[in-house]
């Protein structure tokens, strides 16, 4: 296998650290041997100006600056408060890559992000170790066989292949699965799985090597802007200097808010907890890097193969979340303590599908702190309150798989010279949608996110 097992500590903000395993590629293996920290700052001293200012350097950020570079934006600066790049929120990523969504342009948008992976797998050195093994959706009840019907007319339209797909083909795929209570299964050879470390790391290589410049260390403190109807963006002030701008992009995960709110802007962007864990080795029968991704949505449950164990990972139905006006942009999200309770209940029902689960142990637990909107889409864009302020946050739990295709919304947003040639979804991303009219009130708004979490794998409505 061309990935390495090596144990580094991982950064849950700036006050904890998590100790744990973790599967890297040799050539990010050798750096972290040597010292380097992956995507360490290459110049002294912050550069007192440039077009574009990216805030947040996970890979929401790293790939919005790829996209950019591609599109010919190089005078581009990105800050990250961490010392290094990839650090909180993209660090405890699953990295499950799925196409099939509900929507046309749901698809169409990870089927950008999916071909985005196989052309930097391309680069022997900085790739994002995407492993293009494919994925089975199962079905348990009549209402979602019904959904998989729909899900699958939307990616026909999209012009993404899947198919349906029965018990044995899926339990040949997954040697020791037991899928006899499915009602139907929708396979999607394309899908994939990815590194999000290697991910940011290629990212990082390739936006380096068209001009965009990066500074780790680097906290946010205060956003300027003219004092007129525009409040337009002029300079950033950090800890290590102030930077002037024509534009600043806001990718700043768990901090999103704290960023938007400088620029004058209340953005219902809500943290909610997040879980998973990772098995001892399964070796009979032996899992492999190339089975393929799992989602199991009627019990709420997705999984893949991490190396020869099983990672698993669900969605709780009462979520944990977090009011971001709770803690400060100069503090990190609350650590979070192992739900054994909440991990224990995937273990279960679990195990019936997978009687090998048994006899094994778990090795490491992984959890976070993603954002969600309450509408359960990204915010994209500028606002019309902070002009040349751009927003690409409330990831709703697809900021490493949704980074290329994220990236490609912004480059869209801010480049497209006519706005009427702007696509609508990508209009109906804009930030606007929650300062302008009536609102919800604040703690309503936490609830529809926390809900959004909830619900990630309840059926979509026709």
């Amino acid at each position: 296998d061309d990935l390495e097992l090596v144990q580094r500590r991982v950064h849950g903000g700036s006050d904890t650290k998590q100790l744990f395993w973790m599967r890297i590629s040799p050539s990010l293996a050798g750096a972290l041997r040597r010292g380097v920290a992956p995507g360490s700052r290459t110049f002294s001293t912050l550069p007192k100006s440039a077009e574009i200012v990216i805030i947040g350097g996970g890979c929401v950020g790293l790939g919005t600056a790829y996209s950019l570079a591609k599109a010919g934006k190089t005078d581009i600066v990105l800050l990250e408060k961490e010392n290094s790049l990839c650090a909180v929120t993209s660090a405890q990523a699953a990295g499950l890559v799925g196409q099939v969504r509900p929507s046309v342009d749901r698809v169409k948008l990870a089927m950008w992000s999916v071909q985005t992976f196989a052309e930097l797998q391309k680069n022997e050195r900085f790739n994002p170790n995407w492993r293009q093994v494919g994925s089975l959706r199962v079905a348990e009840t009549d209402e979602r066989v019904q959904e998989f019907q729909r899900i699958k007319r939307a990616c026909d339209e999209a012009g993404l292949h899947t198919e349906f797909v029965d018990a044995a083909f899926a339990e040949k795929k997954w040697p020791g699965m037991k899928l006899d209570k499915a009602k139907s299964i929708i396979w999607c050879p394309t899908d994939g799985y990815l590194q999000p470390h290697d991910l940011a790391m290629s990212y990082h290589f390739h936006a380096k090597n068209d001009g965009v410049r990066f500074q780790t260390s680097c906290r946010v403190e205060g956003i300027e802007t003219t004092k007129d109807k525009f409040n337009k963006v002029t300079a950033v002030h950090t800890n290590q200097g102030t930077i002037q701008c024509d534009k600043v992009i806001n990718a700043a995960g768990a901090h999103a808010f704290h960023i938007a709110k400088l620029a004058g802007l209340h953005l219902p962007i809500f943290p909610v907890r997040h879980e998973y864990f990772i098995t001892l080795p399964i070796m009979n029968p032996k899992i492999t890097p190339q089975n393929p991704c799992l989602r199991i949505v009627d019990s709420t449950l997705y999984g893949r193969p991490d190396v020869n164990s099983l990672l698993l990972g669900g969605w709780e139905p009462e979520g944990k979340s977090l009011d971001p006006t709770s803690y400060s942009i100069q503090q990190s999200p609350p650590p979070i303590e192992e739900d054994w309770p909440i991990l224990n209940s995937f273990y279960e029902v679990f195990e019936p599908m997978y009687p090998v689960l048994r006899s094994t142990g778990i090795r490491t637990v992984m959890s976070g702190w993603p954002t969600f909107t309450p509408d359960g889409r990204f915010i994209v864009g500028e606002s019309k309150k902070a002009k040349d302020f751009i927003m690409a946050g409330g990831c709703n739990a697809h900021g490493v798989s949704g980074s290329a295709g994220i990236g490609k919304h912004v480059v869209e947003a801010m480049l497209t010279k006519n706005q009427s040639d702007i696509s609508p979804y990508v209009k109906s991303l804009s930030p606007d949608r929650f300062t302008e009219g009536p609102q919800l009130d604040w703690a309503t708004a936490q609830s529809k996110a926390r809900g959004i979490y909830e619900a990630y794998y309840c059926v979509a409505k026709p």
